[in-house]
């Protein structure tokens, strides 16, 4: 008989032929206790694009060639460390279950230490009739069932982490009929092809669809920092503490995820007296999955004029004459 383990990888690996989503599927929730408005976002949808090209169900570029889930990211570190809950997204059996695995971004490690292990930790539920929902990337020592467990929709299964092949902290949702991924969006499989706005094959429930509603890009973070910043270290809190009046360097920094080529960036550091002490504006090349711009300027002599510093970054989208705002923020920093 197999170990719970080796069933497990089994059901990470492994891709059937493509099959229209059956009636019957369970109607699933939000499988994560986050404010999607505000805490968690989605990061990558199923590829939907038939070659070798990507794009979500929308037919956006919000997931890359061959992805077979939803990840819905935690928005900060604060967050992530506070712990966030993963929830099954239905009535179910347990079937498998790996809590292993340390939380580590991947490019940490060895890529062979995690051969056959991508997913890292992970629960995989049973709906009957051949549904099965999979919960990937949770944190070390969090999960709470057991194989052989019956759970109800919303039950608690583990936290968000960062195990198995990942650069930050999210929940890679996916949703399998008889061996088959579907895109739980439209209820069909990959590569499938995309039709904006198209969810009539829908599988969420009416709830976890307001909340998962499509967003094309927004802010990750932003704030200040003494030197120019790295997107990991801003992610991970490390500039957190605020610059000093002799501070060498003052710096404005934000962070975005989904940007698009032909998005127009502007970002502007002022003084207490409303001159400008950096400016940038730029056009994105290329579509970014996550992103960091910054400004700043160096201490001439001295310390920093006392007073409150404003940093502020905007990101449009579209034709010049009506843009989409896709992000618009403002920071300030008091210097004493």
């Amino acid at each position: 008989m197999p170990s719970r383990l080796a069933v497990f990888a089994a059901v990470l690996l492994g891709a059937l032929p493509a099959v229209a989503a059956a009636a019957g599927a369970p109607r699933l929730g939000l499988p994560v206790a986050c404010d999607m408005s505000r805490d968690c976002f989605v990061q990558n949808y199923v590829d939907q694009d038939p070659g070798p090209g990507a794009q979500d169900y929308t037919c956006g570029p919000l997931t890359y060639d061959g992805h077979d889930g939803t990840d819905i990211r935690v928005r900060s570190e604060s967050e992530f460390r506070s712990g966030v809950a993963v929830l099954a997204a239905a009535d179910g059996v347990v079937r498998a279950v790996r809590d292993s695995m340390p939380d580590i971004s991947f490019r940490d490690r060895a890529a062979a230490a995690l051969q056959g292990l991508e997913a890292g930790n992970g629960v995989v539920l049973d709906h009957g009739d051949g549904w099965r929902t999979q919960y990937s990337h949770l944190r070390r020592g969090s999960i709470v069932v057991t194989p052989g467990q019956r759970v109800t929709a919303g039950t608690p299964l583990g936290l968000v982490g960062l195990s198995g092949m990942t650069e930050f902290p999210h929940l890679h949702f996916s949703v399998r009929h008889r061996g088959v991924t579907l895109d739980p969006f439209t209820g069909r499989p990959p590569g499938s092809g995309c039709a904006a706005g198209d969810r009539d094959g829908a599988l969420w429930d009416p709830a976890a669809r307001d909340a998962l509603a499509y967003r094309a890009g927004g802010l990750l973070a932003a704030g200040f920092a003494t030197q120019a910043p790295t997107l990991e270290a801003a992610l991970d809190g490390a500039y957190d503490a605020p610059p000093r009046r002799a501070a060498p360097a003052l710096v404005f920094w934000a962070a975005a995820w989904g940007l698009r080529a032909g998005d127009r960036e502007t970002l502007r550091l002022t003084a207490p007296d409303g001159s400008v002490l950096a400016e940038t504006s730029t056009e994105m090349p290329g579509d970014k999955a996550q992103w960091i711009r910054f400004a700043g300027h160096r201490l001439r002599q001295g310390a920093w004029p006392p007073g409150r510093y404003r940093g502020e970054y905007r990101v449009l989208r579209g034709p010049a004459a009506a843009p989409t705002t896709v992000v618009d923020v403002a920071r300030e920093l008091d210097i004493e």
